[in-house]
């Protein structure tokens, strides 16, 4: 085997978790190499260029902070970035530390070995190359493995068949044509807006309505921005000590404890600031199913005074609780369903039965396209991890570990899994948190694990067995504590997925999970075993 390709460190997924990484181990004198399947870094904002596609975070928190020279010299052009600039910020970034000398484009993992005699993992390459590293960093993205639902008869059509997850690079022509779009989650909700300005027609085929929040996106406000910089450390600071690690502005309000017409007065004020930060209205709306009845109200009576159509305004006014499901964030999605050119369809009463080559056949009607859209979503969490096939101590496969949900310690380690890292894996915060800050103090804390294994002259870690089963246990034990555990099927608990564990995979709460990890670390890294 060449020099080359034996590694301290791979790092698999150039997104904003394996750059980081790359730089935080590059600078510990770790030799690191980054295998990234795309021809360039981003991640999710490498793929996902639909239509409409931005973060859903403020500029200003959705990025780096390990570099106040960084912090300083970026400029955000909006208040909700989108993909193109969140994009040239990764080029950006990767230019300015240099990191592209480590990572090697185009190149997708399809194998990872732990050998035990040798104490390191082995590696394929889709191209057949090889390699070997003592630790290995999963930076392979939360939302990465897009879902493309087994619709029969998907092969047969004829038009232009697009997923939202794997946008082409090229922009779309829909001037003058017949599109149909499947789904209305984030993806869709972003979209269909600007697909409807310029299609002669628009057919969003829905099963699940989902909440949605106006963004009331604008020019981002160079004073505020100012304000920001002047002291960004305390910014920061102050927003990690937060349960989502985001300045949502928490109300220590009970919603059932103010009369109604100040409750109506602050899901008002806080609708018209637009944004996740609706969810932070009154303190026990993820826990009280009555309060959070309250928001449902508020926002379906929204909903009702946006959408010109009774029927219409009906299927759109989502019937689970509120913040189960991924929040969105949108600009003009309810009204976009007044246009003429626009149609909606419900798939629970008429269930799509196959694709055709011209479009698709529900159960009671078919439709042509000229491009149908699959705004189906990801595999979220673990998706991208299992299409790897990933393999520890006794051969033993990462499948067959997690058959019955994604077994971890801190969502960072599993046993019988030595040196194997995941960054915001399932167990940690991770979705339900702002990710630039999780993907930051995962990274930090690998890199000090690593540093603790050189000053001990250990060689291998991994998650004791029954640190790991009692941390899932606790994740959930959390959960079970929220609404999320009524019954909600979302990506957070795999249900989109058929055949997948339904579990709820996030550790909830930001702040308790920093201290759990440092009181960890404090105590010689409880729960880990060195060889």
């Amino acid at each position: 085997m060449s020099r080359k390709k034996r590694l301290d460190v791979v790092v698999v997924g150039a997104g904003f978790a394996g750059m980081y990484a790359l730089h935080k181990l590059r600078s510990r004198g770790l030799k690191v190499l980054v295998y990234e399947a795309g021809s360039g870094v981003g991640g999710t904002w490498y793929w996902n260029r639909y239509p409409g596609a931005r973060c859903d975070v403020n500029s200003l928190e959705y990025s780096y902070q390990f570099s106040e020279e960084l912090q300083q010299e970026w400029n955000w052009s909006e208040r909700y970035s989108p993909q193109p600039e969140i994009l040239a910020y990764a080029n950006h970034v990767a230019d300015r530390f240099d990191l592209i000398k480590d990572i090697q484009f185009d190149t997708k993992i399809t194998k990872l070995n732990f050998n035990e005699d040798k104490r390191l993992w082995f590696g394929l390459t889709e191209q057949g190359e090889k390699f070997c590293a003592q630790f290995c960093i999963m930076a392979t993205g939360c939302l990465s493995k897009h879902n493309i639902p087994n619709f029969e008869g998907i092969d047969n059509f004829q038009g232009e068949l697009l997923h939202t997850g794997q946008w082409p690079h090229q922009p779309i022509n829909f001037s003058g044509k017949k599109v149909g779009i499947i789904g209305t989650g984030s993806s869709a909700i972003q979209s269909i807006p600007i697909i409807a300005k310029d299609a002669a027609q628009l057919t969003v085929f829905q099963r699940t309505a989902t909440f949605s929040i106006p963004a009331y996106n604008a020019p981002m406000d160079r004073g505020y921005e100012q304000q920001i910089k002047s002291n960004y450390k305390e910014f920061r600071a102050h927003n990690s000590q937060r349960y989502a690690a985001l300045n949502n502005n928490p109300s220590h309000l009970s919603a059932m404890e103010v009369s109604e017409e100040e409750r109506e007065a602050i899901y008002e004020e806080r609708w018209l600031e637009g944004g996740l930060p609706f969810l932070a209205s009154f303190n026990d709306l993820g826990i009280n199913e009555e309060a959070n009845a309250t928001a449902i109200d508020f926002i379906h009576r929204k909903i009702k005074s946006a959408v010109d159509d009774p029927d219409i305004a009906e299927l759109l006014c989502p019937k689970t609780v509120i913040g189960c499901k991924r929040l969105c964030v949108d600009t003009n999605y309810y009204k976009t369903f007044n246009l003429e050119n626009v149609v909606l369809k419900n798939l629970n009463r008429s269930p799509i039965q196959r694709i055709t080559d011209k479009g698709l056949k529900t159960k009671d009607a078919e439709y042509e396209f000229d491009i149908l859209i699959l705004a189906t979503g990801f595999d979220a969490m673990t998706g991208a991890l299992l299409a790897i096939d990933i393999r520890g101590r006794s051969n033993k496969t990462l499948s067959e570990h997690w058959k019955d949900g994604p077994a971890n310690y801190l969502g960072l380690s599993m046993n019988r899994f030595p040196n194997l890292f995941m960054i915001t894996g399932p167990g940690s915060p991770s979705v339900l948190a702002n990710m630039m800050v999780g993907i930051e103090q995962h990274v930090d804390f690998i890199a000090d694990l690593l540093s603790f294994m050189q000053n001990k002259d250990k060689l291998q870690v991994e998650a004791n067995a029954d640190a790991e089963e009692n941390w899932v246990r606790l994740v959930n034990r959390i959960a079970d504590q929220t609404l999320f555990s009524k019954g909600c099927n979302s990506w957070y608990t795999g249900a989109n997925i058929p055949g997948k564990p339904k579990i709820f995979m996030p550790y909830l709460g930001y702040p308790s999970y920093v201290e759990k990890c440092n009181e960890i670390a404090a105590d010689g890294y409880r729960g880990f075993e060195f060889f």
